[in-house]
């Protein structure tokens, strides 16, 4: 299993110390290092910016918003940075949730598995560049399709000249991995199905079993001009915290579960609260969320059982993290993405060196 770092978006300023993290951590071998969006900083430029800096390790987006960004300007992003990077990007795709597409980018959120299933096509055409890209989707059509009638065309402001068109830019890979953020059981098994890897928020080895079954129903469906499932990757991110009192560390983890379930989302449309209700945690979602709702937002944090954080994160004294990372090891999980700083990377690289058999 191997090792990466999910920087994840900005708070209020841009994170201190990334840039040497990023560096070490290229220096000792970790794998890859993703960075993501929601509503302030975007993926792209960060880990351009930090990437430059580096010259081994794979840079992945966890996520980009599809809504962020037409599917051929992704795709153009992706190109540009995978030259840039000598053939290291990967591209990580999410379709947040209402609040943010129709909150923040103003566009419609229904039926975003479709949607999903339209964009990726089309960035798969970019990449390959085989032809002139085209789709005549229900939510992407290019070229744009203008009314018949003329007043129609006008009124919306269609002059009907576009035309089917390739990308100037040879992509230096056409098959560009991508990978999808999902933690619904439909968008897990779609996952499979159309992209290279998938990106889970909370991952238990517990329920490894029900997650394999949803791969193996995408990868019954999956297409031959794809990469083969065997190369399938699950790069899982995992909220690492070292520290010799137990307490203290769940501690650390508490506030984040208490955003992402009470939170993140509508109260109606919260699928970070409903990946955590198929851990069994119902009844602390529920609880969590009217604390949430009413502001209580430490008091919220507080009642998070310390089960339900050795569930998804690994806390505690280094020896009791690499007791408990044994779970990962027999999963579907092929990366971990340690999320915060370097310290959590270097207590899990610690982990893994006292379960290696040369202690290496």
């Amino acid at each position: 299993m191997r090792i990466g770092i999910n920087a994840g978006y900005w708070q209020a300023v841009p994170p201190p110390g990334v840039q040497e993290a990023l560096t070490q951590a290229d220096a000792l071998g970790v794998d890859s290092v993703w960075t993501s969006e929601a509503y302030g900083s975007d993926a792209l430029t960060p880990l351009a910016w930090w990437g430059a800096a580096t010259s081994r390790i794979r840079l992945g987006t966890a996520v980009m918003q599809m809504s962020a960004r037409t599917p051929t300007a992704a795709a153009m992003a992706a190109i540009t940075l995978d030259h840039l990077s000598g053939g290291r990007f990967i591209m990580g795709l999410g379709v947040s949730g209402p609040q943010v597409v129709e909150g923040w980018y103003g566009q419609p959120y229904a039926r975003p598995l479709a949607r999903t299933r339209e964009y990726v096509d089309i960035v798969r055409q970019v990449f390959r560049r085989e032809q002139p890209v085209t789709a005549d989707g229900a939510f992407y059509q290019l070229p744009l399709r203008a009314p018949e009638d003329p007043a129609a065309a006008r009124k919306a402001g269609i002059t009907g000249f576009g035309k089917p068109l390739k990308s100037t830019v040879h992509p230096l890979r056409q098959d560009i991995p991508i990978h999808l953020a999902a933690e619904g059981p439909k968008n897990i098994a779609l996952a499979a199905e159309i992209c290279d890897g998938w990106l889970p928020l909370f991952y238990s080895p517990k329920l490894d079993g029900e997650f394999r079954e949803l791969l193996e129903d995408g990868f019954s469906r999956r297409s031959s001009d794809l990469s083969p499932a065997s190369e399938f990757e699950v790069s899982a991110t995992v909220p690492v915290i070292a520290s010799d009192d137990l307490d203290r560390a769940a501690d650390a983890i508490r506030p984040f579960l208490a955003l992402y379930i009470g939170g993140m989302g509508a109260r109606e449309a919260n699928f970070h609260r409903s990946a955590v209700e198929r851990l069994g945690y119902v009844e602390v979602c529920e609880d969590v969320a009217d604390l949430y709702a009413r502001g209580e937002k430490e008091k919220a944090a507080s009642i998070i059982p310390l089960e339900l954080i050795d569930d998804v994160a690994l806390v505690g004294p280094i020896p009791r993290i690499a007791e408990r990372l044994r779970a990962w090891e027999d999963t579907a999980v092929t990366s971990i993405l340690v999320q915060g700083d370097a310290r959590g990377l270097q207590a899990l690289m610690a982990a893994n060196a006292l379960n290696s058999p040369n202690g290496q």
